[in-house]
């Protein structure tokens, strides 16, 4: 969300977007866990059958895994807002 918007928000309606912001992170978290997860098992199979075309669904996961991990965070403004005023 925009500065702008959140500085109209009430304080109710901040600690909606929180919980939304809590699941935000810990669905995340699970994809990037999931897609690591494969990472490894598709290595694994890579290497046990010695496909030279293997490497590149490690490369596509790779790329997917940081673009999700580095995706442009809109969360970071919400939490500065959080922090001013002090909604734990």
């Amino acid at each position: 969300m925009e500065k702008n918007k959140l500085v109209e928000l009430t304080n109710e309606e901040l600690q909606i977007e929180k919980k939304k912001l809590k699941k935000r992170k810990f669905l995340k978290a699970l994809l990037i866990g999931i897609l690591v997860g494969v990472l490894f098992m598709l290595g694994s199979a890579i290497v046990h059958y010695e496909s030279p075309f293997g490497t590149i669904p490690i490369f596509l996961l790779l790329f997917i895994i940081f673009k999700i991990a580095k995706s442009p965070d809109k969360d970071k403004t919400l939490e500065e807002t959080l922090k001013e005023r002090n909604i734990n």
